[in-house]
């Protein structure tokens, strides 16, 4: 049934394509820039239903499934999954999680970091942050000493134990980044590492400016066009 009322959508803009091009002998390709535009135009899209859902609420589904709420729950559906196969991918080594690996692997592109540099850089908490640099440290994999122009701060750099490690795990964890692309096809890959890259830059200058500290800033940007 459900095959059944898309083919009758489909019908009836194929039908509205048409009409619009009596005069011409449109193409597939044509035919597709009037199916995203329609799309688009469309305030009450349709999208594809999600299996966690149940039949009550139907209001706060409705909300769950407006654009911008639908991708934000998509993107957390995604980090869950990455996160499990990430594990996976450090059974075995003294890294406990994702941002350990990402902390370390920071590390090894610098000589050494300033402790704030390093957390802003693995985009962290304070307080998470040095967590993982303790960690990092008892176990070896990063060393930190008294940062001279500051006296306040620590200088934070990779060990060479934390080196071997890593380029030991590079090979499990290019893994967990062919599953997290799952069955996309190279061209869909593409398209994706441009919007991801579009979005990693506007949230980035947020994240070094600072500019999101309480529920109020959110809400302003989150209105502004």
């Amino acid at each position: 049934m459900k095959t059944y009322a898309l083919m009758h959508q489909l019908m009836s803009l194929v039908e509205g394509f048409e009409n619009e091009n009596q005069n011409s002998e449109p193409t597939l390709a044509d035919f597709a820039g009037y199916l995203v535009n329609h799309v688009t135009e469309q305030k009450n899209y349709e999208t594809s239903p999600d299996a966690r859902f149940g039949n009550e609420e139907p209001v706060a589904t409705d909300l769950a499934y407006q654009i911008d709420n639908n991708i934000g729950r998509l993107f957390i559906y995604m980090s869950r999954y990455a996160k499990s196969y990430i594990k996976k991918a450090l059974e075995g080594t003294p890294l406990q999680t994702g941002e350990d690996f990402t902390c370390l692997a920071i590390l090894l592109t610098h000589e050494d970091l300033s402790k704030g540099d390093l957390i802003s850089k693995n985009i962290q908490e304070k307080t998470s942050g040095t967590e993982v640099i303790r960690r990092l440290i008892a176990a070896g994999l990063a060393k930190q000493w008294d940062d001279e122009n500051d006296k306040r701060g620590k200088r934070i750099a990779i060990t060479q134990q934390g080196k071997e490690l890593l380029y030991s795990i590079f090979e499990d964890m290019s893994y967990v980044g062919k599953m997290v692309t799952g069955d996309l096809s190279f061209t869909e890959k593409l398209a994706l590492q441009h919007l991801l890259q579009k979005l990693e830059n506007f949230h980035y200058q947020l994240h070094e400016n600072k500019s999101i500290v309480n529920k109020s800033d959110l809400k302003e940007f989150a209105h502004q066009d």
